[in-house]
């Protein structure tokens, strides 16, 4: 488990992080009489989310020693 505990924190800090900018930087400008996909806003906090725990994992990966070695 403690292999995935990077792989966890960083698809969290990615979908919240996403979606806080994106209610910061975004969604206070745009009129409430734009529609806004909320649809295509999930998918993308998702993917974004996907991306941080694939680079969480990759520093994971390299910062632990390899105790295999021999």
């Amino acid at each position: 488990m403690k292999n995935k505990v990077a792989i966890l924190v960083g698809f969290i800090v990615g979908v919240a992080g996403f979606l806080g900018l994106f209610k910061v930087l975004f969604l206070d400008h745009i009129p409430p009489e734009d529609e806004v996909p909320p649809g295509v806003v999930v998918f993308i906090a998702i993917l974004n989310g996907f991306l941080f725990a694939f680079l969480a994992s990759l520093i994971q990966n390299t910062l632990t020693r390899k105790s295999d070695v021999r």
